[in-house]
C-alpha cells in the first residue's frame, strides 16, 4: 500500500517530509510559509456524511424533473439523463456518451466509492479493493463536471423564460445539493488520515 510521506510545497516547490500530526493540526512550508497539509478533525466521518448526504440527493435528483417548460397550452418535463439521450437520438453518440459521463456516471461513482470505502472504516473494517479505489477517485474527479451541468440549466432557464414559462424541477435544487455535498466531501477527506487508517487495519 502507498503511504505518502513526502510532498513538494506547490508555491516554492521545496519537499518536505510529512510527520504524524494530531487532529486540527497543519504543516507550513519552511521557506514560504504555504499551507502544505492540514490534519482535519473527525475527518474521514465528515466526509462519509457528505458522501452519504450526496448519494441520497443523487437519487432524488433522478427520480423528478430538473425543469418544466409550458408554452401555448403544451407541457413537457426535462430529465438529468435526457440531455445524454436527446445526443443519442440526435446521433451524436460520442458527445452523449460524454455529457452522461460527466453530469451523472462520474458523479455517481465518486459518491458510491467514497461510502464503500468510508463506511467500512466507520466500523473499523478494511474496505474491499481500498488502493483501486482510490486510485479510480483519482481519475474520475476530473470527470465529474456536475457544477458545470448546473450552470448550463441555469443558462438554460433564463433563456428559455423569454418565449416561454419555465419551472424549476425538485430535481434540479436536489442536484444542485448534491454536487456541494460531493464537493464538501472532498475538502473534508483527509487523504493522510485515510492512508493511516488503511495501513492501521492492514497490520491487523
Amino acid at each position: 500500500m502507498m503511504v505518502e510521506t513526502h510532498r513538494a510545497c506547490l508555491e516554492c516547490d521545496m519537499l518536505h517530509e510529512i510527520t504524524e500530526m494530531h487532529s486540527g493540526e497543519a504543516g507550513y512550508c519552511q521557506r514560504c510559509g504555504a499551507v502544505l497539509f492540514r490534519s482535519q478533525k473527525n475527518s474521514l466521518d465528515g466526509a462519509l456524511a457528505f458522501a452519504l448526504t450526496g448519494l441520497i440527493f443523487f437519487f432524488l435528483a433522478n427520480l423528478f424533473p430538473l425543469l418544466e417548460f409550458e408554452m401555448q397550452g403544451n407541457i413537457q418535463t426535462n430529465r438529468l439523463i435526457d440531455g445524454s439521450i436527446e445526443f443519442f437520438s440526435a446521433g451524436y453518440g460520442l458527445l452523449g456518451l460524454v455529457v452522461l459521463l460527466s453530469s451523472v456516471v462520474a458523479p455517481m461513482l465518486i459518491l458510491l466509492f467514497l461510502v464503500s470505502i468510508l463506511l467500512p472504516l466507520k466500523f473499523h473494517k478494511k474496505p474491499f479493493f481500498p488502493e483501486a479505489q482510490i486510485r479510480l477517485l483519482v481519475h474520475l474527479r476530473p470527470w465529474a463536471m456536475a457544477e458545470i451541468f448546473v450552470l448550463g440549466i441555469i443558462v438554460a432557464y433564463v433563456k428559455l423564460g423569454d418565449f416561454a414559462d419555465v419551472s424549476l424541477g425538485v430535481s434540479l435544487f436536489s442536484f444542485v445539493f448534491m454536487v456541494l455535498a460531493t464537493l464538501l466531501a472532498y475538502v473534508t477527506l483527509d487523504m493522510k488520515d485515510l492512508w493511516y487508517r488503511l495501513g492501521e487495519l492492514q497490520k491487523k
